[in-house]
């Protein structure tokens, strides 16, 4: 008889496999991630397998015909679409979202384009090409800004500048990751992440988590490795506050087409303004990793959080009838 969880039957979803690893600069942080997610769907007697998609290529996916797959992926190749669309030419289920809504939340200036349209809060920006273009940067955003690789993630890629002086070189030092920069105005304040589950309208946010790094630096080793960073869940904000982020949240989630699930990370100003940073479209599933704190929570241990999110992997390409007719 197969395993139920709250009801499910998870003996439904057949052969699971979860993609991990992959060939991006966090390959290390989606290891950990992908063996999270494997050890709790096998913990709640799902057929789960491991699949590294660093080290196997597609017709080896294709082979081994897993019904449906947990995208435990992060950055390039993994949270930008591309396995999203190959996915979906293998005619294979998925967890998270679609291929475009991928792409989109991966590239930080294509989010902000979007968000500015749908009214929503983000900081001002410029986008670099050129070293010719840092001289208006101090103008145009003010100092501190920051400077970002807009095709990473996990803080890789990111620059602080305090001083005009710093331009050039921090503008060297990323632009090793993309040649097109984010250049954004530095927001200080208090940093927030909103979890987002489900899909259009139903799509609802979990307790905000407040962030609280030492020295102020949430980079990766604060991510994912530091014992000294604190999360505090719920975030301590006032109950108007606190609702305005959940909503803006879901709000920044459906304007990217985002389902299944995602994060939103963000910046709380002095004036208790929210300002969305980006959009994680899969996010980490580490020890250190914030939905599923958020899950917990909400009442949902992290194989209940693993089983739903499963549960909602669907194939998404259209069905349409292929007979010619005269």
């Amino acid at each position: 008889m197969s395993a139920t969880t709250r009801g499910m039957d998870v003996g439904l979803f057949g052969k699971v496999g979860v993609l991990y690893g992959g060939r991006s600069a966090e390959r290390e942080v989606s290891l950990m991630s992908g063996q999270a997610v494997y050890q709790a769907l096998c913990d709640q007697g799902v057929n789960a397998h491991l699949f590294d998609a660093g080290q196997h290529g597609l017709g080896e996916l294709a082979a081994a015909q897993f019904d449906r797959v947990f995208i435990a992926l992060h950055g390039r190749y993994g949270e930008d679409g591309t396995i999203q669309g190959a996915l979906e030419l293998l005619g294979i289920p998925y967890t998270g979202s679609g291929h475009l809504a991928c792409a989109l939340a991966m590239d930080k200036i294509m989010t902000k384009r979007i968000w500015q349209q749908a009214g929503l809060p983000t900081p001002d920006y410029r986008v670099i090409s050129d070293s010719n273009d840092l001289a208006m940067l101090a103008q145009a955003l003010g100092l501190p800004l920051i400077l970002k690789a807009p095709n990473e993630g996990s803080t890789i890629g990111l620059a602080k500048v305090t001083e005009a002086e710093q331009l050039p070189s921090a503008y060297e030092s990323v632009r090793e990751f993309d040649d097109t920069i984010l250049a954004e105005r530095f927001v200080s304040g208090r940093e927030l992440t909103v979890a987002v589950l489900g899909k259009g309208h139903d799509a609802r946010a979990l307790p905000t988590i407040e962030i609280i790094a030492p020295g102020g630096n949430y980079d990766y080793h604060s991510k994912y490795f530091s014992d000294e960073t604190q999360y505090v869940c719920p975030a301590p904000l006032p109950a108007a506050v606190d609702e305005q982020v959940s909503e803006i949240a879901v709000r920044a989630y459906q304007a990217l087409g985002c389902e299944g699930w995602a994060r939103a990370d963000f910046m709380l100003d002095a004036d208790m303004k929210p300002w969305l940073l980006e959009m994680n479209a899969s996010p980490g599933m580490t020890g250190h990793s914030l939905v599923p704190m958020a899950a917990k929570q909400a009442g949902v241990s992290f194989g209940q959080l693993c089983v739903q999110i499963l549960s909602q992997a669907c194939c998404k390409v259209a069905h349409h009838d292929s007979t010619i007719k005269a």
